[in-house]
């Protein structure tokens, strides 16, 4: 064989062998292409925290990025009537957001080692809402507890121990109005505060409200002033004594003022006792970073078996039905769920972890909540467990500002059984069995 044609051999040999490399290289870079998936995250508090938390995620392999969406509730819902959908969610758990799982438009996580970590006694809270039949369509990521917020000092010095029972509670009042302290700080101006607090504290401390919700569901268009279970019927107790706490033992000017000013007024000691949940802490630092401040559940009984505290989920993980990268998003969930991610959060946010055996929150402030979390004596705000079109808010916000509380809840009941006619609402043995009838939000 001449040079010549030895070298064009060779010449052609080389380019087919670089050419084989290229392929072999484009091939193996496309076996590694990152996966995009959008996140949606709905609480601007802990933004900061959870976009750090995507960073490390995101950096510690190289098969999915994550991009944190903040945008909010609002654009979460249009976007899965636009049929593009976030691919993964943490977003907090209500009427609004269950209406996904309601209608099946979330995926079961049921087989995931995140589902498998969370505590058995907050399904039922969870189910409040409804469900998906065979799924479970959403996870508990925080669990926010809320009870009284007390000025440790004002109680030392009044030499006052935490009221377990009505009586001693009306005792504490009493002694401290004596001594020219407001009992507790309202702040009536804001719907929500009394709603929150006030409606749900007292209602939730005197009405197993699992068992209320669903046997009102079950009465349905039927819940009047014959049913056997209505609010009228059931919160009238509850509610006359939540007026006794508020016509007798708050500011005087708790009618005009918001929760701005209690915040700053209880930074002061203006009160000793504020009907708020633990966000309130961080604002109360601003004035008092040092204010010795603790919890315990508002007592509504005679027995100290009865005491709960409030909570809500604060927030929930969910996966799409629509997402288009459903194995990406739950790489993603179960990192979110690693015990250490989970409890930084928990601890950031000084929120209850949802999961088995996670440590309890090492925060003196709600140091007086862990015993009862621990145990399950918690509920969820009965002011929350209900739909939007039915006005809770302004009712409650109504009654402590003077409107008759036997009127208020008759025209509550009238509004159930009105919502109940357009649109069945699901009781936890519904979810159990797996009915899927949407509620009225």
């Amino acid at each position: 064989m001449s040079d010549r044609r030895t070298r064009a051999v060779r010449l052609v040999a080389g380019a087919l062998g670089l050419t084989l490399v290229g392929a072999a290289l484009t091939s193996c870079a496309a076996g590694s292409a990152t996966e995009t998936i959008r996140f949606t995250f709905s609480k601007r508090e802990a933004i900061e925290f959870m976009t750090a938390l995507v960073a490390d995620y995101n950096s510690s392999q190289d098969k999915v990025k994550v991009e944190i969406d903040t945008s909010g509730v609002d654009v979460v819902s249009a976007s899965f009537v636009r049929g593009n959908p976030p691919d993964i969610m943490l977003a907090n758990y209500n009427y609004e957001i269950a209406r996904f799982v309601q209608r099946c438009a979330l995926t079961d996580l049921s087989e995931t080692d995140a589902a498998a970590g969370i505590r058995d006694d907050l399904q039922p809270l969870m189910e409040q809402y409804g469900s998906c039949e065979g799924r479970t369509s959403a996870l508990p990521y925080s669990v926010m507890a809320a009870s009284v917020i007390y000025n440790k000092d004002i109680f030392e010095a009044q030499g006052l121990e935490v009221p377990r029972t009505w009586d001693e509670l009306i005792a504490v009042c009493d002694q401290l109005k004596a001594a020219g302290i407001d009992p507790f700080y309202g702040t009536f101006k804001d719907d929500w505060t009394v709603a929150q607090g006030w409606y749900d504290y007292t209602a939730g401390g005197s009405v197993d409200v699992i068992d209320f919700f669903d046997a009102l569901a079950t009465e349905g268009t039927e819940v009047g002033p014959n049913s056997d279970v209505s609010f009228e019927k059931d919160f009238t107790e509850p509610m006359d004594r939540m007026m006794q706490l508020a016509e007798n033992y708050t500011n005087k000017d708790a009618a005009s003022r918001g929760y701005g000013d209690g915040n700053l007024a209880f930074s002061k000691g203006e009160a000793a006792m504020y009907l708020q949940g633990p966000w309130a802490f961080s604002e109360i630092a601003k004035t008092a970073p040092d204010l010795a401040l603790g919890t315990f559940p508002l007592p509504m009984t005679d027995d100290p078996a009865d005491l709960g505290v409030r909570v809500n989920m604060d927030l929930a993980a969910m996966i799409p039905e629509g997402s288009r990268h459903q194995e990406a998003a739950r790489d993603f969930l179960e990192y979110l769920y690693q015990p250490d991610h989970i409890q930084q959060y928990n601890a950031s946010q000084l929120g209850f972890t949802p999961t088995k055996g996670a440590p309890a929150p090492d925060d003196p402030r709600v140091e007086g909540m862990i015993e009862y979390y621990d145990n399950g004596q918690i509920y969820q705000g009965p002011s929350v467990l209900v739909p939007k079109t039915l006005p809770m808010f302004n009712y409650a916000q109504a009654m402590v500002l003077g409107a008759s509380t036997t009127n208020t809840l008759r025209t509550m009941d009238a509004d159930w059984a009105r919502i109940a006619f357009r649109a069945p609402i699901p009781t936890t043995q519904d979810s159990a069995a797996g009915e899927t009838e949407e509620s009225a939000p």
